[in-house]
């Protein structure tokens, strides 16, 4: 009977820690994460949309296949690149966006970039602004960065 407790009282002690995570992290990044960087990283990161807005911010413009030219406000996408400690033999960067659209550019090209930013978005989350990069790279409601 008192080892049947104490199995019971076990069982009980494991689900009540197991239900107190919280928010779960893998590998250190939050699972609500807005935005990550994972992959061939020395620290995989993750913030939620307000840590990221409270960055430093520069600001980018791209024109779009329209002609178009539109001014972002963001966080340069090598500032959040140099948080989660690029490793030496990374050679690119998939943009994942929220709805599973992926987007691959070579890492050499994007770190010659100054005015690549993770700009904002009026409604929330984040749009890849990438001048000079193809209208593929300006990946809208981007959520993840995975080193390659």
């Amino acid at each position: 009977m008192k080892k049947s407790l104490v199995v019971v009282a076990l069982v009980l002690i494991v689900m009540v820690l197991a239900a107190c995570g919280g928010s779960s992290t893998a590998g250190g990044v939050p699972a609500d994460a807005a935005l990550k960087i994972t992959g061939n990283v020395n620290g995989e990161v993750g913030w939620s949309e307000k840590d990221v807005r409270a960055m430093d911010t520069a600001q980018a413009e791209y024109t779009n296949k329209d002609g178009v030219t539109n001014t972002y406000t963001g966080v340069p996408l090598n500032d959040l690149l140099d948080k989660a400690g690029i490793k030496s033999d990374a050679m690119a960067l998939v943009f994942v966006a929220d709805d599973g659209f992926e987007s691959e550019v070579d890492l050499a090209e994007v770190k010659a970039c100054v005015d690549c930013i993770v700009g904002f978005r009026d409604e929330g989350g984040f749009v890849m602004v990438m001048p000079d990069f193809s209208s593929k790279a300006q990946v809208k409601g981007v959520i993840e960065i995975q080193v390659k």
